[in-house]
Formats: C-alpha cells, structure tokens, sequence
C-alpha cells in the first residue's frame, strides 16, 4: 500500500478519534427533592433536548449538553398547563405562555449558570442576582481539577425584605428588579467593580447563601470550575446533604478541589478564561436526551465510542489487505 495512502488513512482516523472524545460535553441531571412537583426550565446556545418540562417530587431527569454550551437553568413552582402545554406558573414563569420556555428568562427565580468548556475547564455558579424561589444545589461528578459544589440551600422567602417580597410571598425579587435604578442593578455610572458595591439587599442574601452571587460584580466567591464532569441540580436539598457537600469542600480546599476566584466578567485569575470554555463545535450527541442516571449514561456513550472504533479499525484494515 502506498505511504501517501496509509497517512491520509491514519490522519482520517486520528481527527474522528478526537471528534468522538470530545463530543460528550456534560450530563446535566435534575434531580427534584421539593414536597411539590415543580417546572425545570432551559435557556441556553445550542438549544437542548426541552426547554422546559415537568418534574413531579422524587424523580430525576437526565439532559446531554455538548462542549460550548452555555446557558442557565431554574425552576418553576405552581405551574398550571393544558392538554396542548399551554398555562403559566406561580414562580419562575419565563412568559412564554408554554411549558417550554422556547428562549424566554425569567425573574424573581433562582439561577443555575454554566459555560462548558472544550477540553478545558467547565464554569459554573448558583445566582442570586435575578431574585430567588427555590433552594438550588450543584454537585459535580466525575471530573478534575477544583470541583466544588455550589448553591442556596436556606429558604430564602423567610428572610426576604418585605418590600422584595412577591404578591403571594412565593419568591423574593432582587433589588434591581424591584427599585430599577443604577446603583442597584450595576449599571451606568456604577457599571463597574469599583463602583457598584454590594447593597444590603445583596448582603441579606449574601450572609444566606455565601456560595451564591448576591450582586453582579459578586464573582470572587461564587465562581466555580471544573473539567471533563458531569453535573448534579438539586432542588430542594436536605440541609444535611449540602452540610455533607460543604464539608468535602473545605476537605478539597486542603487537597484537590473547591471554589475557584474570577474576575469581572468571568475571568479566572489563577487558572485560564472564560473564553477558553466558550470555543467548541457542535456534537452529534448534542439532541440526546435520556431518564438514565449519569453512570449509565456515560458508559453508553463510552460503548459507543468504543463500537465506532472498532469499525474504523475493521475498515481501515480492509483497505490495507484490499491495497496488499
């Protein structure tokens, strides 16, 4: 068989080795411990597999999200919808008038952020800036690096400011959402870490959840980072869990993992950018959507890449010994 042949064959084989591993992204699995049913509601580039859909109390949900995706994650509470999907909820409505949210934020709701990276580290936070309605937390799995687990497990409707405090006390709206001037929401003149500073609105949910963002420079303390993992979302977690959570952190802190410090807009001091999670191409796994736990998730994908390079490797030696 000709040189020229053989490396044009092995450089074929090489790039779709790399496609395949670098394909998976992450398994992002919802995991609902609240006493009601809730609405987990999606709003990210590319679009996932839903973008919002019905989670009753005790059950999990399992998405796939390819490298670069980036976008947000939060719950619904007293949604009412028709036959056809139609109605609203009482919390964390995304106004889209559906069960999917097809786009559309929210406010006055807890937020689950992440940024995925393409072979590079994942960035993540649990905010606060937008309001809050439910306890929210996020474990990582399986992955390297500073790993640690974040989120808002005080009941955050107990402590709000009166004046902050949704009709039916539901949720509890942020400061900016609320009074809309520029001191409050980081904007104008005040545009800047320098000159937007924490108000006590932000400092009542800081002293709360201190792993959460309370205002939008909040980014020292409530950025974290880990790559090559897949991900926990919790809501409504038992105290005793996340107090489980937090103590393997500060363990980490002294050893492999925890709470990684950025920056500004999202850039990491100490170990790369947020730019550097951003760049990824799209994935044939991007549209998969499974009920399976993460573990067996993860081994299907590992069967199947191990089943495409078996195909390869057969087609590669057909040609070798048709050439011979």
């Amino acid at each position: 068989m000709d040189s020229s042949y053989s490396t044009i064959l092995m450089l074929l084989l090489t790039t779709l080795l790399l496609h395949i591993l670098q394909a998976k992204g992450a398994t992002f699995t919802f995991t609902n411990k609240c006493s009601q049913t809730i609405w987990p509601a999606i709003l990210g580039t590319p679009t996932l597999d839903s973008t919002g859909f019905e989670l009753p109390k005790g059950t999990s949900r399992s998405f796939q999200a390819p490298t670069g995706w980036s976008g947000r994650f939060w719950g619904r509470t007293g949604c009412n919808f028709d036959d056809s999907g139609h109605g609203s909820c009482s919390t964390g409505d995304c106004g889209s008038g559906q069960l999917g949210c097809n786009g559309a934020g929210a406010t006055a709701a807890t937020l689950v952020e992440f940024t995925l990276g393409s072979g590079s580290m994942d960035f993540y936070d649990v905010s606060l800036v937008d309001g809050y309605n439910l306890q929210i937390m996020v474990d990582a799995s399986g992955g390297s690096g500073q790993c640690g687990s974040t989120g808002c497990v005080e009941d955050l409707n107990r402590r709000c400011p009166a004046e902050l405090k949704t009709e039916d006390g539901g949720a509890c709206r942020s400061a900016c959402d609320t009074f809309g001037t520029p001191e409050y929401c980081c904007k104008g003149e005040y545009g800047s870490p320098a000159s937007c500073r924490p108000s006590t609105y932000a400092q009542v949910f800081k002293s709360a959840c201190p792993k959460s963002y309370s205002y939008a420079y909040d980014d020292e303390t409530s950025t974290f980072t880990c790559t090559g993992a897949d991900y926990l979302i919790t809501f409504c977690p038992s105290l005793s869990s996340s107090q489980k959570s937090s103590n393997a952190d500060n363990d980490t802190e002294n050893g492999s993992s925890g709470s990684d410090s950025v920056s500004g807009s999202g850039t990491d001091s100490s170990s790369g950018s947020v730019e550097e999670a951003m760049l990824a191409d799209g994935s044939w796994l991007a549209n998969m959507a499974t009920g399976e736990s993460t573990k067996g998730h993860s081994f299907c994908i590992t069967a199947q890449m191990l089943a495409i390079l078996v195909v390869l490797v057969h087609l590669a030696w057909e040609v070798v010994h048709w050439e011979l």
